[in-house]
């Protein structure tokens, strides 16, 4: 393909806004109601946006000058299979082939709602499948390991940012918050002795009351006991080494040393932490309607596939201890 009909991967090929004046006043409006209505996370908008420009420029370089909306209108399947074929040729895997139209349908519904006309092309072009990956949970005594004090010993940093590192991560795994929610909750949010709940501001806005178990409430108070920086009931909850807000890499970056100091896989991550909130709630029988409140899930088969980790892991351990399994008639062989 040549190189101009390529799907740009360069951030500089989308400094220029793509497309015409119609098509950019198109793109704001439709940006302000995914964040206005739709309520979408910024990260999903921000996919959604840098998806609809890349096709754009994809599109102008077919058409040799800036489209219009009437060219979306008349778009042929065939033009969006060459854009995904561009996509997958710089190493686009499935899931953002899968992400990349529903982008673009959803600009498609903004243009038929504005009465541009209907993009029926979007409507022959299937999306690629892609096999869903099953979260990878810690087993129940490194999760505790990795939320404890105790796995920090001989780490040189200060005590009060090992203390933040311990709350943090006790949230992770004791309440079963993303990242983002546990290091977005403000001074004000954080549990005392006498509050068992909180209020988390989830995907898209939502909010949901999760209760907060004992000990990390004890772990959040240790951190508050030994941080150095004053801490307004508006402010962040969890600071940085100079008091401002705590970046996710922080975290990321403590549980990447907490993997070589507790001998831990490489899929031990911050997220893994709510998998393993999750998948160990439903080993000890938590219902599954519960555990979808508690994690914020908007759909019941997102919470589902916890089940598929939870009988894989028991076909594990049958197969590992079973006399008939085909692994111990080996074992029994070599003996």
């Amino acid at each position: 393909m040549p190189r101009a009909l390529r799907a740009p991967s360069d951030p500089a090929a989308l400094a220029v806004p793509p497309g015409d004046g119609g098509v950019r006043a198109a793109i704001l409006g439709w940006r302000g109601g995914l964040v206005g209505e739709r309520r979408l996370s910024a990260k999903t908008v921000e996919a959604y946006d840098r998806d609809l420009r890349q096709f754009l420029v994809f599109l102008d370089g077919r058409l040799g000058r800036p489209s219009r909306i009437a060219d979306l209108v008349v778009l042929k399947p065939r033009d969006l299979r060459a854009f995904m074929a561009a996509r997958r040729a710089d190493g686009a895997c499935g899931r953002t082939l899968m992400r990349m139209l529903a982008g673009l349908r959803s600009f498609a519904r903004h243009l038929e709602r504005e009465g541009h006309g209907s993009v029926a092309a979007l409507g022959a072009v299937r999306s690629p499948k892609v096999e869903r990956r099953l979260p990878r949970p810690l087993p129940v005594a490194a999760a505790l390991a990795v939320t404890t004090p105790e796995a920090r010993l001989g780490d040189p940093r200060e005590p009060w940012v090992l203390a933040r590192d311990a709350a943090v991560l006790s949230l992770l795994y004791g309440a079963g918050l993303r990242i983002s929610e546990a290091l977005g909750l403000r001074r004000g949010d954080a549990p005392d002795g006498g509050t068992d709940a909180i209020t988390i501001l989830g995907k898209g806005g939502k909010e949901r009351m999760v209760p907060v178990l004992p000990v990390v409430t004890r772990s959040i108070a240790d951190y508050l006991s030994l941080c150095p920086y004053p801490l307004p009931a508006e402010g962040p909850l969890f600071v940085g080494a100079r008091g401002g807000p705590l970046s996710p890499r922080v975290i990321q970056y403590a549980v990447a040393g907490l993997r070589g100091a507790l001998g831990l896989p490489e899929s031990a991550t911050p997220h893994a932490l709510r998998h393993s909130f999750a998948t160990h709630l439903l080993g000890r029988q938590g219902e599954l309607r519960a555990i979808q409140e508690l994690l914020g899930h908007a759909s019941l088969s997102s919470t589902q596939i916890y089940t598929q980790v939870d009988a894989a892991r028991l076909m594990s351990a049958f197969e590992a201890a079973h006399p008939r399994s085909a692994l111990n008639r080996r074992v029994g062989r070599d003996a």
